[in-house]
């Protein structure tokens, strides 16, 4: 254990580390000076992945690192290509503004197109590279903050400024691949002004600052042809409820929301509003807990019909569910948009956004998926980051074919499954007391007690049947 004077010292310099990473943010006003680079060109030339190629379909057999062994985007399982079924995206912020620090240790990713400055210049060369990787990993989808793909400025509007001829470029990008954004958004997280919120926050210069850059990020995910747009509220909760006027903060929240679906409408922007439930960290408890307490905000507030939910699979068991749990609560409730396709570690109490691996867990999240006939206009995005500890540029393609092959074997298993029925079958066995007359009465809202007190007098005391779970937990590790 570190001892006292040490462990004051590395918490001393994370922090200024991190002030350094925000000074750095605003460096790069829209008349950029030298000291920020050169805007015109970004100073390179040439493939950024030169030693990879576009990555194939090689099938299960194949030894190659960077080839697909369940992943076919043509093929058509259960009716649909699987490209469609899955409809994969990069995330910008993990793949290519991923740093590899932690709060105990400096950055350890550093990729050759990298030249250590928060420039205009580097952001287009970074823009440049993630085009060519999602080509080469045929992806055709991306996600994005508005903060990770262009520096902040000095004011508001030099931000704009900076972030307008970044989405040019990206804009230019997509027309030449064909590439576009499955789903964009605001970074209300990270600056020091949403230290207390940014829809949530006490301070009214707060709520109509991040009111103008959600108008901004809204008109940018629209201008570049985005299918959906993302709200999550990292800081949208509380610390203490001592300082915290809970009811007064949710119906800011609801306010703002309101007012983005009123700018949405009034852009005629025609993609579907999300929400991004998380339990905690950053705060102690975030208003947007899990899927359930969303769908009840929502309901409360008379949002329902305006928002669907992105389930993130790690914040899923942050909240103590499973994402499959999560996924069943937004699909029964005709709520489930967008899924980010990553996990955690079962022995490290955080957000550790790991690219998804396990077989069992994507076979789960494809049942729902599939039992909700896809996603569209939704799609799986892998907010998910490289381990700390791998640093090549071959690792950046080596996660995504990893994670989209695991999705891929999760779809192919449960088409094993729905071919096989013994899984389904029992299921429906379980309840096929509820077939009958009286049950189909009670599930039509008409069963009255003393109707019922009558039948169960008539019936004497009920026999419970087996609920079989060893024999369905069976049923499912044979498809796997």
């Amino acid at each position: 254990m570190r001892k006292g004077a040490e462990l004051l010292a590395l918490l001393v310099a994370s922090s200024l580390c991190l002030s350094a990473a925000i000074a750095a943010q605003e460096t790069c006003p829209a008349d950029i000076d030298a000291k920020c680079g050169d805007a015109a060109s970004d100073g390179w030339e040439g493939e950024f992945f030169p030693g990879i190629t576009k990555i194939r379909y090689e099938g299960p057999t194949s030894k190659k690192p960077l080839s697909y062994k369940w992943y076919n985007a043509e093929e058509v399982i259960l009716g649909k290509k699987m490209k469609d079924w899955l409809r994969f995206s990069v995330a910008f912020w993990h793949t290519f503004r991923g740093t590899g620090g932690d709060p105990f240790g400096a950055a350890t990713k550093n990729w050759p197109w990298e030249d250590g400055t928060n420039s205009l210049a580097m952001a287009k060369r970074r823009m440049k590279a993630h085009f060519e990787f999602m080509e080469k990993l045929g992806v055709e989808r991306w996600c994005f903050h508005d903060r990770d793909i262009a520096p902040d400025g000095k004011t508001l509007a030099e931000t704009n400024a900076n972030l307008d001829e970044i989405v040019e470029l990206a804009k230019q990008l997509q027309s030449e691949t064909n590439i576009k954004p499955l789903w964009g958004t605001a970074q209300l997280f990270m600056h020091p002004r949403y230290m207390h919120g940014a829809a949530t926050s006490p301070e009214v210069k707060v709520y109509a600052y991040a009111a103008a850059q959600v108008k901004k990020a809204l008109e940018v995910t629209h201008y570049l042809g985005g299918e959906n747009y993302v709200f999550w509220g990292g800081r949208e909760g509380y610390q203490t409820l001592l300082n915290t006027d809970m009811k007064r903060e949710l119906e800011h929240l609801a306010n703002f929301l309101q007012a983005a679906v009123n700018h949405k409408k009034k852009i005629g922007f025609n993609g579907t509003l999300l929400i991004e439930p998380k339990p905690q960290e950053p705060t102690k408890h975030q208003y947007d807990w899990d899927v359930a307490t969303t769908f009840s905000f929502l309901q409360k507030f008379g949002l329902t019909g305006e928002f669907k939910i992105n389930v993130e699979c790690n914040h899923a068991t942050l909240s103590g569910h499973s994402c499959h749990h999560e996924l069943e609560t937004a699909r029964i409730n005709d709520i489930l948009g967008n899924i980010d396709a990553n996990t955690g570690d079962p022995q490290v109490g955080w957000d550790t956004d790991e690219f998804l691996t396990d077989i069992s867990e994507a076979t789960l999240i494809m049942s729902s998926v599939v039992k909700n006939d896809g996603l569209a206009p939704g799609g799986f995005n892998f907010d998910a980051k490289l381990r700390r500890e791998s640093t090549d540029v071959e690792d950046l393609f080596i996660a995504h074919i990893s994670g989209m092959d695991t999705m891929a074997r999760g779809l192919r298993n449960v088409a094993k499954l729905i071919e096989d029925g013994s899984l389904d079958e029992l299921v429906r066995k379980r309840y096929q007391s509820f077939d009958t007359e009286i049950g189909a009465m009670i599930e039509a809202g008409k069963g009255d007690f003393e109707t019922l007190e009558k039948k169960v007098l008539e019936w004497g005391e009920p026999t419970v049947p087996s609920g079989k779970q060893e024999l369905a937990e069976m049923l499912f590790q044979s498809a796997l």
